[in-house]
């Protein structure tokens, strides 16, 4: 192996996997697992007959980045080799990109979608796969898809079916499951080496080279105490207040404390609640108190003038949107409310104490004459803008040198980034163009980012896997992990609650490794295993079931916001297994049209038209966007959050199209073109 550069620890963790056994890699973040990865794929590919080395990612982004970083620099030469996403032409015939390649790098669901399509081009069988590697495996759990491949696999094994590939996981941490003692923490790691199909392996032999190569950060608690006054937060809790009694809530129902996550929770049934009480004081005045909440969590991590712009972008839309006299009232008190809200967010007297914590944290670490690079995570989209743009004001940390820059997730909207833009900022990072990323969870596991002298978590409250991978981005000599927070408060405690579970994961794995192999292999396969596959056929029966509850025809579609019935669920059908739309041709009544939707990637059969929202009146809220199929058919597509459903009995809300209680069935073109085109199809 000395010819491929590996290090002694890397060999050790993949023994089992050359002798082609499933087996979990488990090393921590810059610990060189996908290097590990193709040092297997390489022999797999050389000593298999008919190999076939299928790489799932979890993110859009790791497909080029393993293809070009990993794969096609050690293996490229010799074997063909395919990068496959949902941006690529590729995905249209994944099936025969699988038979005609060596290597098919691609996300999880183009492999899953593969599995469950007929079409003879699109259509793969995991017979066709001689290796499987799965990157950040720990997310193979409940319905993620990296599960459900995994079950299809598991399913086929249990009915004796031999012609399956070898399962290669990879991991920085398995973590616990939301245990908090051991006994339930192996728990979680053998539900996971089930899940798998696999056993786990770590570095024995060789944990002294594992930790000179990959150095642990020096951790820093960088505390502040809480600011004597906020005047901001006290008016904004007042006005919240007054809103209260408006809704006239019963005397028995206890909000919880204003300004966190668990109030936040309370508000969010409250408007679901009022939803389907058809009691739209109650729904409005919550989704108000939402936004109120949401100002208080940005003042307390953030400035108070980002608060204020949170709640004063809110309202902007509002005005033009007044229905009745909840409406007037909720936007009347902001208006009234709001030169004195302004005032009071900009009397420095009162700011948030966190900044200036932060501020020392960075420039502490950056100047004129030092070299850093860092990463300042924080929580939100909105929150790594708020952070980008102080940055770029503050003079003092300008005059250190920092050249900052955003890095969140991809998706469609102002706060996103488009594909082409994180790669973008990636590189100039990278090249030292940049030297502070600012960054949401997106950063925390697999981009190839350098080593970084400092990593910053602010404001964050996540689970003992993000907090491991957001450490292992400081792998610099002599690095520091800073967490800046108020001295008590949430972030402390949960930071030293994911210490604890960081060990716990170690010694539940120790205990896992330790197993005798027979015991082992009884609790995954007959405890977990075969217990996982009929739980999931009782949990498909339900589904079923709930789909098929009610006729389509008997469910109206009623606006969210007005309450308007506007649609009925047989006229939804659903395109390309993907996309929700209503053919009624009555339906283009019931809405108006917005701006463009503009989306960063073009597709085989549509494009995005403009934004649909609702004509009632001065409702206005947006439902979607029109989608133009095949450049004929205008189809709107719908998003159900932005609906509630009237059923026979009673109204309801869901989250997601796959929760509605009644069968949408596949869209037929020809049957759309038959219908609304019958003279020249004559």
């Amino acid at each position: 192996m000395e010819d491929f550069g590996l290090y002694a620890y890397q060999e050790e963790v993949v023994e089992r996997a050359l002798r082609g056994e499933n087996s979990i890699i488990w090393l921590p973040t810059g610990g060189g697992k996908t290097r590990a990865a193709v040092y297997v794929a390489k022999r797999h590919l050389e000593t298999t007959p008919r190999a076939k080395v299928v790489v799932l990612v979890n993110k859009v982004h790791l497909v080029d980045q393993h293809y070009n970083k990993e794969f096609k620099p050690h293996l490229g030469g010799g074997y063909i080799m395919v990068p496959v996403s949902g941006e690529t032409e590729q995905k249209d015939f994944f099936g025969s990109v699988v038979q005609d390649s060596h290597v098919i790098i691609c996300t999880a669901q183009i492999l899953y979608n593969a599995l469950i399509n007929s079409e003879e081009t699109r259509h793969v069988e995991l017979s066709d796969i001689t290796l499987l590697i799965i990157d950040e495996c720990h997310h193979t759990n409940k319905d993620s898809v990296y599960n459900k491949i995994m079950r299809c696999y598991v399913e086929k094994k249990l009915r004796g079916e031999r012609l399956l590939p070898q399962i290669l996981g990879l991991t920085a941490s398995p973590g616990t499951g939301g245990a908090k003692i051991l006994e339930r923490a192996v728990e979680h790691v053998l539900q996971i080496c089930a899940n798998l199909d696999s056993a786990i392996v770590s570095t024995k032999n060789y944990a002294p080279e594992l930790k000179k190569v990959v150095p642990r950060p020096m951790k820093t608690y960088d505390i502040v105490e809480k600011r004597p006054e906020d005047p901001f937060g006290q008016h904004l809790k007042w006005m919240m207040e007054l809103i209260h009694g408006y809704m006239n809530l019963p005397p028995d129902l206890q909000l919880r404390e204003c300004g966190t996550q668990e109030y936040e929770a309370d508000v969010v049934l409250l408007e679901k609640q009022g939803v389907k009480e058809h009691n739209r004081v109650l729904a409005q005045c919550a989704l108000h108190l939402r936004e109120y909440n949401d100002a208080l969590l940005i003042n307390d991590t953030l400035r108070m003038m980002d608060a204020y712009r949170s709640l004063e972008g809110f309202y902007d839309t509002k005005s033009a949107t007044v229905m009745d006299g909840t409406d007037i009232f909720l936007v009347g008190l902001f208006e009234e409310n709001q030169i004195e809200l302004k005032k009071l967010a900009t009397d420095s007297r009162y700011e948030n104490p966190k900044m200036a914590k932060l501020e020392d944290v960075l420039l502490n670490q950056f100047g004129q004459a030092v070299q850093s690079r860092g990463i300042l995570f924080s929580k939100t989209r909105k929150s790594t803008h708020c952070l980008h743009d102080w940055v770029c004001k503050n003079r003092a940390l300008q005059g250190a040198g920092i050249r900052a820059a955003i890095l969140t997730g991809a998706g469609n909207g102002i706060t996103y980034m488009t594909q082409h833009e994180q790669a973008d900022t990636i590189r100039r990072f990278r090249q030292g163009g940049l030297n502070l990323l600012i960054s949401t969870s997106v950063a925390e596991e697999g981009l190839d980012i350098p080593e970084c002298n400092l990593v910053v978590r602010y404001g964050l409250l996540t689970n003992e896997i993000a907090q491991q991978q957001a450490s292992g981005r400081a792998r610099a000599r002599e690095s520091q992990y800073s967490v800046v927070a108020q001295a008590g408060g949430r972030e402390v405690r949960r930071e030293k609650m994911n210490e604890y579970l960081e060990d716990l994961t170690g010694k539940a794995i120790a205990e896992v490794q330790a197993m005798n192999s027979h015991v082992f292999r009884k609790k995954v396969r007959v405890d977990l295993q075969i217990q996982a596959v009929i739980a999931n056929k009782f949990a498909e029966n339900l589904k079923t079931e709930k789909r098929s509850r009610y006729a389509a025809s008997s469910v109206q579609l009623l606006c969210r916001n007005c309450f308007k019935s506007v649609a009925l669920g047989s006229n939804i059908k659903l395109v390309e297994k993907s996309h929700y739309v209503n053919i009624s041709p009555d339906f283009k009544t019931q809405y108006k049209f917005g701006g463009q939707n503009i989306i960063d990637k073009s597709f085989e059969d549509w494009e995005p038209g403009c934004t649909i929202i609702c004509n009632n009146g001065n409702c206005n809220k947006q439902w979607g966007f029109e989608m133009k199929y095949k450049k004929v058919a205008m189809l709107p597509i719908l998003g159900i959050d932005k609906f509630a459903l009237e059923t026979p009995d009673g109204r309801i809300t869901v989250k997601k199209w796959k929760d509605v209680p009644f069968t949408v069935e596949d869209f037929s073109f020809e049957e759309y073109c038959q219908d609304n085109f019958p003279d020249i199809l004559d």
